[in-house]
């Protein structure tokens, strides 16, 4: 197997992680506890929330933020609006909190929603809206808002890829109900495992922090700072403490972060900026070289009105063009180069789905991409040789290509 020169993604492990690690262990302190409280205040500090519930996957922290909507209204099977393309967590998320995914195509441009097919699929048990900044790129919000005002929905902003990323100076993950960012370790800020959902409300935290915890009747900050003590001072009068740890009020989840993950994530905020400013640079350099191949192949571009969050660099082959996805994939990698399709259509490209009755065609932007697509990393190890390298390589196989044809 070749050594990838530019592998697709990287962790950075500090010695703070290292010195926090070492200090659960000898304690013998690893489940849930304070570094997982000072965790959610330095996440939410950075991103701009007020209330951040850390739990065990990027899938959890979606589907948790969906299962509040039962607190508020929300019945077993109501629907929720999703692109059709994205990584399948997203689809997963929805049916395992309880609802109907319903999907909507995504522009070619920006592989993102297209808010101009939202509204035709809204219905009377249409609830939330759940939007997808697909590879960092910044969902038109503005639209998503005025539709989700026009019918009283909710917006929440899977925000997993998009660390970084700004829509009209505002930083994406503030801009919904709920966000829900994954910590896993091809992201920016990484836990191993791990997800976080943010949120202004404190009612909502409350009941995040519930649901994590098979839906404990409270889990509010004072009762998760002093949960040995079996009852909340907050909730309940000395008549009715009882013991909070076996009273339960909601359907809830197992899916709480441990210390240990807390601790690997503390260390990587300290090393936040440097490392989405590392990648954005990477980022815009493999767009702005990328402009050459414009003739086979695409790519997004960053508007002055955002900032692209820097998961990946993705790009597109287009049509009529003398050669396959999947051959300019295997030269990638015998190129020592690290190349991922770039996801499918949820609905009509992924077998588990189709249950819901969807039909290739449905889809036409999600499925082309779904079989067009490629994404390469654009990590804080990869340099300006690497991508000179991955430029070189694309440029041979084109040549390669056209002579061949």
């Amino acid at each position: 197997m070749v050594e990838m020169r530019i592998p697709f993604g990287t962790v950075s492990i500090t010695e703070k992680s290292r010195e926090l690690v070492q200090d659960c262990l000898d304690k013998g302190r690893i489940s849930s506890g304070r570094l997982v409280r000072e965790f959610e205040e330095k996440f939410a500090d950075l991103i701009g929330s007020k209330e951040a519930v850390a739990v065990s996957s990027g899938t959890d922290a979606d589907m948790l933020a969906l299962a509040v909507l039962h607190d508020l209204g929300a019945k077993r099977g109501d629907e929720i609006i999703v692109p059709a393309l994205s990584f399948v967590a997203t689809g997963n998320a929805v049916l395992h909190a309880g609802f109907t995914p319903v999907f909507v195509d995504v522009e070619r441009e920006t592989l993102n929603i297209d808010p101009t097919k939202i509204e035709s699929v809204i219905t009377e048990r249409t609830k939330a809206i759940m939007v997808v900044h697909l590879m960092g790129k910044p969902v038109a919000m503005d639209e998503i808002k005025e539709i989700a005002e026009k019918y009283n929905l909710y917006v929440i902003e899977d925000a997993a890829e998009a660390y970084g990323a700004v829509y009209k100076g505002k930083n994406i993950g503030t801009l919904g109900n709920f966000s829900a960012f994954s910590l896993y370790v091809a992201h920016v800020i990484t836990t191993g495992e791990g997800g976080i959902v943010l949120t202004d409300s404190e009612q909502y935290a409350e009941i995040l922090r519930s649901l994590r915890s098979h839906g404990r009747a409270c889990k509010c900050k004072q009762c998760v700072s002093n949960i040995t003590s079996g009852y909340c001072e907050k909730r309940f009068s000395d008549k009715e403490r009882g013991d909070i740890r076996f009273h339960f009020e909601r359907v809830g989840y197992s899916c709480k972060m441990n210390e240990l993950e807390a601790a690997l994530g503390l260390g990587t905020l300290e090393l936040y900026d440097e490392i989405v400013n590392k990648r954005h640079t990477n980022l815009i350099m493999m767009i702005e070289r990328f402009q050459q191949f414009s003739e086979y192949l695409w790519t997004y571009q960053e508007e002055d009105y955002e900032r692209i969050g820097p998961h990946a660099f993705p790009f597109v082959v287009k049509e009529n063009v003398p050669f396959t996805r999947d051959e300019l994939m295997l030269f990638l990698e015998k190129n020592a180069i690290d190349a991922r399709t770039l996801f499918s259509s949820i609905p009509t490209q992924c077998g588990g789905y189709e249950f819901l009755g969807y039909k290739i065609g449905d889809f036409p932007n999600a499925e082309y991409i779904g079989r067009n697509g490629i994404h390469i990393g654009v990590h804080q190890d990869v340099n300006e040789a690497d991508i000179d390298w991955f430029v070189e390589t694309v440029e041979k196989f084109l040549k390669k290509a056209k002579t061949e044809r």
